[in-house]
């Protein structure tokens, strides 16, 4: 069953770029790494979580990130050109957590890389999107930005909803470095949005915000409840104590 399974993807794996642009070695190593690992037990669960969305090979995270590290790790001396097309290919394979071990390795090398890259991280936000890699890549996006805004205002008036909320999460944990003014235009500009995702976005910028400036999240919230969708005002006070 193994064999079979590891045909496949390395079938998959050759169509997927040009054999000159990508390692296929690499991809054809990890799959065997995580075809070891799986436990088909578990994909229905993990399917399930994910709304049957997309294929799991049923390894768990910790299982994962075991099972990808030291092939991770040999890709120290690579530049940001070769992570972003391995992260590319691996985003294109079927099951999820292949474009989970893109992550690990996007956040494991995130210092190689820089503004210019953030639309070729744009991109695969709007491929196979779902929270999950979503905000994954917003804060790998956040940590490449460093308290500056490259490609943000435009991300927030991009026509795919996944890219509005890297704009509005990408300074989660700026603490005193988060752009204020910034951070509230942008939750009042996407405020009438009716989408789950957008209005929890909102609040869950606003919530982690708080942590830092409670009274400035309490005074925005409050002087802007009737523009706020519920949701996005009951997660932004969420953890702030009454006036």
């Amino acid at each position: 069953m193994q064999a079979l399974f590891l045909r496949h993807h390395k079938s998959a794996i050759s169509t997927i770029m040009p054999v000159s642009s990508t390692d296929t070695a690499f991809l054809s190593r990890l799959t065997s790494a995580l075809a070891a690992a799986a436990n088909a037990e578990r994909a229905p669960a993990m399917r399930a979580y994910l709304r049957e969305q997309f294929d799991c090979l049923g390894v768990a995270t910790p299982e994962r990130r075991a099972a990808g590290r030291p092939l991770l790790s040999e890709l120290k001396d690579a530049g940001a050109e070769k992570l972003i097309e391995h992260a590319h290919a691996l985003w294109r394979l079927p099951e999820r957590e292949y474009q989970h071990v893109a992550l690990d390795m996007l956040a494991m090398y995130w210092e190689k890389l820089n503004s210019a890259h953030i639309p070729a991280l744009l991109e695969l936000a709007q491929i196979k999107s779902w929270w999950d890699t979503v905000d994954g890549l917003s804060g790998i996006i956040g940590d490449i930005l460093r308290y500056q805004h490259h490609y943000m205002d435009n991300a927030l008036r991009d026509n795919n909803m996944w890219v509005r909320r890297i704009a509005l999460l990408h300074q989660l944990g700026w603490c005193d470095k988060t752009d204020e003014q910034r951070l509230l235009n942008y939750c009042l500009t996407l405020a009438g949005e009716k989408e789950f995702f957008i209005q929890k976005a909102i609040g869950w910028a606003l919530r982690d915000y708080a942590r830092y400036a409670p009274d400035a999240v309490r005074i925005f919230t409050r002087e802007q409840k009737e523009r706020l969708a519920p949701l996005s005002f009951r997660e932004a006070n969420k953890h702030l104590a009454p006036d």
